[in-house]
């Protein structure tokens, strides 16, 4: 659980990082906290929590 907390966090920051330019939208750590800001932190976070699940399922060799 502590590994998702810390991948969707890491998954916020990187989906600010990469996906703000391409949308240009600004992010929530520049002081401008919008419903567009928010939706790039939360893609960020999916992405790479599911990203990191499917990497533990196909190294657990349960990819059902």
């Amino acid at each position: 659980m502590l590994l998702d907390v810390v991948a969707g966090i890491v998954g916020a920051a990187l989906g600010e990082w990469f996906l703000s330019p391409l949308v240009g939208v600004s992010t929530i750590n520049q002081s401008n906290f919008t419903a567009a800001s928010l939706l790039v932190s939360f893609l960020g976070a999916v992405i790479l929590l599911a990203t990191v699940n499917l990497g533990r399922r196909v190294r657990h060799g349960s990819a059902n």
